[in-house]
């Protein structure tokens, strides 16, 4: 494996970096959706997505053609590393739009799906803002048995039911929605549509789901008669199962930002340790030492995924090895990071008070955010599974 990377890409991580001197203020929040909860965070993030809307770095991997730059994978990686280590916000604008629903509308989309939503996404403005409607109460890890229905009649879809856990539901413009659109198909993989909604049309609910420290992250939808026009399909109807699963692959794939961004965690970790006497701890040393190794494997695991890319090779059970090893570190991040700060880790990690707060409340955050992520972009679990089948070759379980 050759991980060097060019002169090009080398040149986008000065500029990058001159963006985050110049535009990110050193005290802000990073974390998981952290911008979702405050207004003025979410404002802030939308600002800077515009700037990087204008500079080409929002959708900078994608191809020219569609808004995009044409980035090469390196420089993609370099992105990655760059905007995950620094906490650039808006990178995402609520993750979905820019992550998976424009690539997945690449592929599958229509000329005019193409035309009307990917400038839009690209742009930065909220009217670019996603969310995804996956998971149902009754339908989680088994997302083939979801009922939420799309009844065609006419040239409109009427779509009723629930959706949970949609991630800027309340930020969003539009929802990536799977739904039933044949609830006789002889496999449950086979009656599920991809339907593109407007989440003002008449009939759309959206309720907050606090989450255990009270931040508004997540939400339920609800669709009671939502017409849809047909055109909204994306690709063939009942045929989104396998649509699902690519959207899935890209929002699994997000190994090299994440790395870089508990890299970060652990250099604020080793540096508060040094100041507050923690690091002479052997324990804490070690600790430390086990969760530097875990990170760094987590990022060779990403490279190695980006160079196949590079080379032209299919990634399949990459995306959902290296997901599965994120939401361990995770883990460990929160663990280790409450156990330095000590007493102060029992601080409302909401609190703006920074005489308060260390390390701005981001270690109470990750550790009380981490078990969600476990179901986020399907479980730690099902990922290994995927890893079983298609990376060991081993039977798939039934």
């Amino acid at each position: 494996m050759d991980f060097k990377f060019d002169d090009k890409a080398e040149e986008l991580r000065k500029k990058i970096r001159e963006f985050v001197k110049d535009n990110i203020p050193t005290d802000i929040k990073m974390g998981l959706f952290v911008d979702e909860h405050y207004d003025e965070d979410w404002a802030f993030a939308m600002e800077t997505a515009k700037k990087l809307s204008d500079i080409g770095w929002l959708t900078m991997s994608w191809p020219k053609e569609h808004c995009g730059m044409g980035a090469s994978v390196w420089e993609r990686v370099v992105m990655g590393e760059e905007s995950g280590y620094w906490g650039i916000p808006g990178m995402g604008m609520g993750v979905s739009g820019t992550a998976w629903v424009g690539p997945s509308l690449m592929l599958f989309g229509t000329e005019e799906q193409k035309k009307k939503y990917l400038p839009k996404i690209a742009s930065g403005e909220d009217d670019g803002v996603w969310c995804t409607g996956y998971s149902e109460p009754d339908s989680g890890s088994d997302l083939a048995s979801l009922q939420c229905s799309a009844k065609r009649v006419g040239d409109e879809y009427i779509i009723n039911g629930q959706k949970v856990w949609n991630s800027a539901g309340h930020r969003a413009r539009w929802c990536w929605l799977a739904c039933r659109t044949d609830p006789n198909a002889k496999r449950k993989h086979d009656g599920i549509s991809l339907i593109i909604v407007d989440l003002q049309s008449p009939g759309v609910t959206i309720r907050p789901i606090p989450n255990i420290i009270g931040a508004h992250v997540f939400n339920e939808l609800f669709f009671k008669d939502v017409h849809v026009p047909a055109e909204n399909l994306v690709g063939k109807e009942n045929n989104g199962w396998a649509q699902l699963m690519q959207a899935l692959a890209f929002e699994r794939g997000v190994a090299i930002s994440s790395s870089a961004m508990t890299r970060r965690m652990l250099d604020e970790l080793i540096h508060y340790a040094k100041e507050t006497g923690a690091f002479a701890k052997p324990e804490i040393r070690h600790k430390l030492v086990d969760l530097a190794i875990d990170i760094k494997t987590l990022r060779i695991l990403a490279m190695e995924a980006a160079w196949k890319v590079a080379k032209g090779e299919m990634v399949i059970h990459e995306p959902s090895r290296d997901k599965a090893l994120n939401d361990l570190i995770l883990e460990k991040v929160g663990q280790i990071g409450t156990e330095i700060i000590g007493a102060f880790a029992q601080v409302d990690p909401l609190e703006k008070n920074a005489g308060l707060q260390r390390l701005r409340g981001l270690m109470e955050w990750i550790y009380f955010s981490t078990p969600g992520m476990w179901a986020a972009a399907g479980t730690t679990d099902t990922n290994r599974n995927i890893v079983a089948q298609f990376g060991l070759g081993l039977p798939r379980g039934y």
